[in-house]
């Protein structure tokens, strides 16, 4: 599919596109928030602009698109820290938490916006890695590759968040069955 949209078949990358889109905006909506929509957009434009030089398979595309969100965002927040800006609200998450397979249950017991929510809970790294594993679909090398972090350490940090996750869910359950 790659190839094809490399040579310039439009339903090709339309295909790449509506594959990968939603997995990238959830990915991003974990590491910015409400302008997950605009970094995605500037990624595609970065992708486009870039397609002709990706060297890889279909596989290895995914892992590319995602390097490139965390580097737009990355560089988003550089020009913000060196103009600072005040937030309009001071925006307070409260703790929740999950089971055996929080990625699994997420998906089953709750909305979307509310995986997202819990998921932008966990630390910084911790939601990164779990949001690339889980709503990216990435593997761990590949993950890996993107964040700048060995293997095992992704392992452990994807481990760390899945198991917050879980006790959140375990928590939120309990409190629903109470009531």
């Amino acid at each position: 599919m790659v190839a094809r949209a490399q040579a310039g078949d439009e339903e090709a990358f339309r295909t790449l596109w509506r594959d990968l889109n939603p997995r990238l905006v959830r990915y991003l909506r974990v590491l910015a928030g409400d302008d997950a929509e605009d970094l995605a957009a500037q990624t595609w434009e970065a992708v486009i602009c870039g397609l002709d030089r990706f060297q890889g398979d279909d596989d290895g595309f995914a892992g590319w698109v995602f390097t490139i969100a965390r580097h737009r965002h990355l560089d988003g927040r550089r020009r913000a820290a060196r103009r600072p800006h005040e937030l309009a609200a001071d925006y307070r998450l409260e703790l929740l938490a999950a089971g055996d397979d929080p990625g699994a249950e997420a998906v089953n017991r709750i909305g979307t916006a509310d995986a997202l929510r819990l998921i932008g809970m966990l630390a910084p790294d911790q939601a990164e890695v779990v949001a690339l594993r889980t709503l990216g679909g990435l593997e761990v090398a590949e993950v890996a590759a993107i964040v700048g972090k060995r293997p095992g350490t992704v392992r452990v940090l994807a481990h760390r968040g899945l198991r917050r996750l879980a006790e959140a869910l375990e928590a939120t359950r309990l409190f629903d069955s109470e009531v």
